[in-house]
């Protein structure tokens, strides 16, 4: 039976040679309904250079995907961008399969790969603007510290125009079609989008400075091959245009507001607190977490001014799943956002005031925040109403 997997050619030379994960369904904690792929990338130059690895199970795919081009015994460098598992967990065994000549990465990425494999050999690091001739083109290498991690790195092809960017650019996106130009161009906005709100929203000040640095250098790019999703070859300059929106942070004219509830009565609050916002303009996005992951509400906040969180009290605490998304949207950063806190509560009523202390840390500027004893009466749904209001009128004045 021949064999299936086969390599895509993506220029000149330059062969996609990953792997697809159609099933993976969580990573991180972020929800990953479509899949992923892990990309890795075959430059056939007088120095046949591997740009990358895949995850450790999926090594036969990409091995006889480089087959299907080349012996892979002839492989001569092998590039890592990023010592992350799931791009770096088949290094070992490719390094033992083909033997290449050197292995480089990063100063950072050279160290990591040590810590995280028993390699028998030496890696090469190179540093920020150091470049690596194949012979008929050359790989300039891009330091990018904490994009996502200590490690990472771009390298680029200046002849082909051609950057691959590991993690940045990328989305969690498993499909036949290998060009984000051959998708559903609504899919690749929300999947982008999802995927930068949920892996790169931390490092936004850190994006804005790359992005800058490229564009002051000069670089121009014909292809951008990301190490998860589709490879954009197209308006290259549409995902940039993203990434630099999204890293602004620059608040809109809408509000998330999240909640839990036991017996309907913080739901209420949060009904009225959305009537509200959405009677003084701004576009609202209402989303209870037994019913929503939180990577959707990581999503939804791209963009939003107002981060409305209720919760009622479960022996002296927040609803675990509250507790949950605000561990989760700590860690992310969010910047620009006004936030309320509110709850119902049957005794003693330390909900609210935990989400207020978890906005502080988050520095998140504070509205009054609403506490309801048992069930919320017209007045007090009023009162909810109008915080509503409140918040738009101030979002309002702000943009």
């Amino acid at each position: 039976m021949k064999n299936t997997f086969k390599a895509v050619p993506v220029a000149e030379g330059v062969w996609w040679v990953g792997a697809i994960d159609w099933n993976i369904r969580d990573f991180h904690g972020y929800q990953t309904q479509r899949g992923s792929t892990y990309n890795a990338y075959l430059v056939v130059a007088d120095k046949i250079t591997l740009i990358d690895t895949v995850k450790a199970p999926f090594q036969e795919e990409m091995m006889t995907r480089i087959a299907s081009v080349i012996d892979p015994g002839k492989i001569d460098y092998i590039v890592s961008n990023h010592s992350e598992m799931d791009h770096s967990g088949a290094l070992p065994a490719v390094i033992a399969a083909v033997n290449p000549e050197k292995v480089f990465a990063s100063t950072v990425g050279a160290k990591t790969l040590k810590e995280l494999f028993p390699l028998d050999r030496d890696i090469t690091p190179v540093k920020d603007g150091e470049t690596l001739s194949l012979g008929s083109c050359t790989l300039t290498f891009l330091e990018t510290r904490m994009l996502h991690w200590p490690d990472s790195m771009f390298t680029y092809i200046k002849e082909k125009e051609l950057l691959f960017s590991q993690d940045a650019f990328g989305m969690h996106y498993a499909s036949l079609e290998r060009f984000a130009d051959e998708c559903d161009p609504a899919l690749l906005s929300y999947e982008a989008a999802t995927y930068y709100a949920n892996i790169l929203l931390p490092y936004s000040p850190l994006v804005q400075k790359l992005i800058e640095k490229v564009t002051a250098a000069g670089l121009s790019f014909r292809i951008i091959a990301p190490d998860h999703g589709p490879i954009w070859r197209k308006e290259t300059g549409g995902i940039i245009g993203s990434y630099a929106k999204w890293a602004a942070q620059k608040p809109e004219a809408k509000a998330v507001v999240v909640y839990a509830t036991m017996w309907q009565s913080t739901e209420k609050m949060a009904r009225a607190i959305s009537e509200g916002l959405a009677a003084g303009g701004l576009h609202v996005k209402l989303m209870e977490m037994d019913a929503t992951h939180r990577s959707d509400v990581a999503y939804e906040l791209l963009g939003a001014s107002v981060l409305a969180v209720g919760s009622p009290t479960l022996n002296n605490h927040l609803l675990p799943n509250i507790a949950d998304i605000l561990t989760y949207l700590k860690g992310l950063k969010p910047k620009n956002l006004i936030g309320a806190a509110f709850g119902s509560y049957g005794w003693s009523g330390e909900a609210v005031k935990q989400i207020e202390d978890v906005f502080a840390e988050m520095k998140i500027e504070k509205a009054e925040g609403i506490r309801v004893k048992n069930v919320p009466n017209v007045e007090l749904l009023s009162r909810c109403y109008e915080l509503g209001k409140e918040m738009a009128e101030k979002v309002r004045c702000r943009l």
